[in-house]
């Protein structure tokens, strides 16, 4: 029985039956040679091809309803035009718009994200990597390494394209896209200095993590350019980045009667612990107690009272990191490169003068 066909006004052939469009066909109706066609379509050889050309065989593509063959491309490239992302904890707020601009870039760049957790766990981060590996990812964007963390190195060493997001090794040998923490601790102590604060608490992030300690550092060095002394436990190191640490740790400085009037907390998850420690305990915040978040988690600003917290571009910073790794699978031999992220304060009703 004969099978129906149609062709349609573009000259495409559609319906039951139809043949498949082919790169030869773009390429004849573009009036190019084939491999023109498969130079516009891989990202890293795009531009080899000059923009009027580069147009006609994208007008092609369009007008044909083209559908190039990702698997066979790769067999041609040895590309799989996939990238392994790996984050802590995609329910941690900071995260998704992160993503976001990290599949935002590679989308245009032709490319597809693979997205794994790994609860913060160095054997479920080697997991997700060798799983991701086995699919033949072409490089990884990670936020989740430690300071010390042997999975970066190795994969530099095999020469791997790997990009760190947010964190960072202390031996800085992956391209990295991080937060200015110092500047950013620097406004927020300024901030309540400004206000009339002296006894100011800092709730530290885990100290394996990049994050933690530089923020911790940067802590003290700005306490010290203003001329105050931090007591004896007044800094109160947590395990993770998390609600129910921050609540731990504000628990820790009132059961010691450490003298505090206002808190800097290592990101806003923990931020919110210590409102809701603050609370259980029948202090109110900011009458008795002004609290700093960081990284200014989407939301923040419909807390009780509106969390004051560093503000850093997420998107922005998903899409530099995947615009580092895109860099990095042009040329694998280029110069290891660390971008800082600026971070701006928002002050929100979490933070007023002592006993204001």
């Amino acid at each position: 029985m004969p099978t129906s066909r149609n062709r349609s006004a573009d000259g495409a052939l559609s319906g039951r039956g139809a043949r498949k469009v082919t790169l030869r066909d773009v390429a004849q109706l573009a009036g190019v040679h084939a491999a023109t066609v498969s130079r516009v379509l891989a990202p890293e050889t795009r531009v080899l091809v000059n923009e009027e050309t580069a147009r006609r065989v994208e007008q092609a593509i369009e007008q044909l309803g083209y559908q190039p063959n990702p698997l066979a491309r790769g067999l041609k490239t040895r590309r799989s035009t996939t990238i392994g992302v790996l984050v802590t904890d995609l329910t941690n707020p900071l995260f998704p718009p992160i993503v976001r601009g990290i599949e935002d870039r590679l989308l245009a760049a032709s490319y597809t994200a693979l997205l794994a957790n790994t609860d913060g766990r160095p054997e479920r981060e080697r997991h997700a990597y060798e799983i991701l590996s086995a699919r033949q990812v072409d490089g990884f964007i990670m936020a989740t390494a430690f300071r010390q963390d042997p999975l970066v190195d190795e994969a530099v060493e095999r020469g791997v394209p790997v990009v760190l997001a947010v964190r960072t090794t202390d031996s800085r040998r992956a391209p990295a896209v991080i937060f200015d923490d110092d500047l950013g601790m620097r406004r927020a102590v300024e901030h309540l200095v400004e206000l009339g604060h002296r006894q100011i608490a800092h709730l530290a992030g885990p100290q394996t993590i990049s994050n933690g300690a530089r923020r911790r550092a940067a802590f003290l060095a700005s306490m010290s350019e203003h001329g105050l002394t931090v007591l004896p436990g007044q800094i109160v190191e947590a395990d993770a980045f998390t609600l129910d640490q921050g609540e731990q740790a504000v628990a820790r400085l009132l059961d010691a009667d450490v003298p505090f009037s206002a808190v800097i907390a290592g990101n806003d998850l923990m931020a919110v612990g210590a409102l809701s420690a603050l609370a259980a305990a029948g202090r109110s915040c900011p009458q008795d107690v002004s609290v700093v978040g960081f990284n200014d988690m989407p939301l923040a600003d419909r807390l009780s009272p509106p969390l004051t917290s560093l503000h850093v571009p997420h998107h922005d910073l998903g899409v530099q990191a995947a615009e580092l790794l895109l860099e990095r699978l042009r040329d694998p031999d280029a110069p290891v490169r660390e971008v800082s992220v600026e971070e701006t304060l928002v002050v929100r009703g979490s933070t007023a003068p002592p006993g204001a």
